[in-house]
């Protein structure tokens, strides 16, 4: 068999052609899914970056603090995140701009750790203080019950040791008599009486102030008048009607004390009935007793 050598030339360079062509074909294909897979991989890489940046932005809008100059520094902060990622957003991706905001990225990120933690640091000691606040009130708030109950005791203590303070009677007790030949002769006849002796006896009290004690004798008749009217006395608001006055000098011991009180002219005779008598030291009511004329 005789080979034309022109024409197996032909068929090798054919054949080279062809299997040039199919490598040039699939190199191509290889090399164009990897562009393909790059450009993905880099739009990726920016959209992480891009929601961290927003992420960032979105942790400032929920910092509040009081303190001027973090908040200040916080804003700053928020401004310029805000322009990284306005920047990034305009460009196309590519491997200089993904590498370039991600470089920008990691310092804003070492920035924001500082600053956070400060703020942290803030907040933990503004809790402390807020702490020590609420136990400083606390502490205020019984230290001030402890002083109003104590008012009130002093208050209560007072008004016994006043009360205590008081001048007290006893022993009361109204006797009716006539006069005839200067003798004084005791009579339950309202005709025959002139005068009504009242007795009655001070209570021996270390804590009542020593010296003069202005004594009121009331005696009020059947009708409801009262009987030796000497007239009317004010104490404050208050007024007493009385039939006789005395006064005598208390120094804390028991002291006996029987007044005479004598019946006007135009209210004798003495009317039968009750008459209740009524003892006042000043305005202050000590006690009372009753005789009865028949």
């Amino acid at each position: 068999m005789i080979v034309n050598p022109q024409l197996f030339n032909y068929r090798l360079i054919i054949g080279s052609l062809i299997v040039a062509v199919t490598f040039l074909g699939v190199f191509s294909y290889t090399n164009y899914k990897s562009i393909t897979a790059h450009q993905q991989f880099l739009e990726q890489e920016k959209k992480l970056v891009e929601s961290e940046l927003s992420q960032m932005i979105t942790r400032y809008d929920e910092v509040s603090v009081s303190n001027q100059l973090i908040s200040s520094q916080l804003e700053t902060a928020k401004e310029n995140t805000k322009q990284v990622l306005d920047s990034l957003s305009m460009l196309k991706s590519d491997l200089s701009v993904v590498s370039r905001f991600k470089n920008q990225l990691y310092h804003l990120k070492q920035k924001n750790k500082t600053l956070f933690n400060t703020i942290d640091s803030l907040d933990q000691a503004n809790q402390t203080l807020e702490k020590e606040k609420s136990y400083a009130y606390n502490q205020l708030n019984q230290q001030r019950i402890a002083n109003s109950n104590l008012i009130k005791e002093n208050e209560n203590l007072n008004r016994s040791l006043e009360k205590g303070a008081l001048l007290t009677a006893n022993s009361f007790e109204a006797k009716s008599f006539s006069y005839l030949l200067g003798t004084k002769r005791a009579t339950n006849r309202a005709k025959k009486v002139e005068r009504i002796e009242v007795c009655f006896t001070l209570a021996e009290n270390a804590l009542t102030e020593e010296g003069e004690k202005e004594l009121y004798i009331q005696i009020v008749n059947p009708q409801n008048n009262v009987m030796a009217d000497k007239g009317a006395i004010n104490f404050g608001d208050s007024s007493l009607i009385y039939s006789s006055k005395t006064v005598v000098d208390y120094q804390n011991q028991v002291l006996d004390i029987c007044i005479d009180v004598e019946a006007e002219n135009d209210e004798k005779p003495l009317t039968r009935g009750t008459y209740f008598i009524n003892v006042f030291n000043e305005d202050r009511k000590l006690g009372s007793t009753e005789v009865k004329l028949y």
